[in-house]
């Protein structure tokens, strides 16, 4: 099952002739997926809602660096809240590769630095985060649903975040969202029945990126770090490596999981 239809013919690049969609990819954690997808030699598209000049030169590096005459990876703005941007999105995507999308990651995703706890926490911001966190994923993973290909390799991977396990103060909206998106997924698998498409979440710990460190003190920082078994933030490769396995058709046996990526931080 896993390699019909797939266009895989490189063992050494597991995802060769695949296209992958990975929202908010211009930095951090996406930005990661979509340099490692590529080093398994998938088709990129690098989806961002502000950040242009940072995906564009994603983009350029990595076409430039491909060794292919074909393009390799396209830049596409698109707010994932808006469900024709969404529409566009994937529009984009098959017309840039010829190609219907074969994974989409659905990575765009904020949070409000002020951490405020759930009494103080605006309804303007309650919005915000859900329109971008669970909107977003909801109508990517819908749009996902309807147009990725079928009959193996097909794979919507969600990033939602551990603190759904470890519930702490401050994360309320933000954890919140991201419960919801989890639940969506293990839904969405089941109804995904027959049509060779797995959907997965993927629940980083503490992640060394901006998104992480906006609003926090060094001490907050610290005590995050310390309260890891292995002693450190993760770094966004570390996400990287954990969703290119389940893009690839290795991880095919794995569907409807949340799996917490996160040094050990939640259990």
């Amino acid at each position: 099952m896993a390699s019909v239809g797939s266009g895989t013919s490189n063992p050494q690049l597991p995802l060769d002739g695949r296209v992958a969609i990975v929202t908010g990819a211009s930095r951090g954690i996406g930005r990661a997926i979509a340099l490692h997808l590529r080093s398994l030699g998938a088709k990129v598209v690098i989806n961002y809602a502000y950040s242009s000049s940072q995906a564009d030169l994603i983009a350029s590096d990595i076409n430039s660096n491909s060794g292919s005459q074909s393009v390799q990876a396209i830049a596409v703005r698109a707010d994932v809240s808006d469900p024709s941007q969404v529409k566009s999105l994937f529009d984009q995507a098959e017309q840039a590769f010829g190609s219907p999308v074969h994974i989409l990651i659905n990575c765009a995703g904020i949070l409000d630095p002020k951490y405020p706890n759930i009494a103080n926490t605006t309804v303007e911001d309650w919005d915000s985060t859900f329109a971008t966190n669970t909107k977003g994923a909801f109508l990517c993973s819908r749009e996902a649903a309807n147009r990725v290909s079928r009959g193996g390799g097909g794979r919507i991977i969600c990033i939602t975040t551990s603190v759904v396990g470890s519930l702490l103060p401050g994360y309320g909206a933000y954890a919140a969202s991201k419960a919801a998106v989890e639940t969506m997924t293990k839904i969405l698998a089941k109804e995904l029945k027959g049509t060779g498409i797995t959907a997965n979440c993927v629940a980083p710990g503490p992640v060394a990126t901006e998104l992480f460190f906006a609003g926090k003190t060094e001490e907050t920082i610290k005590r995050l770090m310390d309260a890891c078994p292995l002693g450190r933030l993760g770094e966004p490769q570390d996400i990287g490596h954990i969703v290119g396995f389940l893009a690839s058709d290795a991880g095919e046996w794995i569907n409807g999981q949340v799996i917490r990526v996160n040094g050990g931080f939640t259990v």
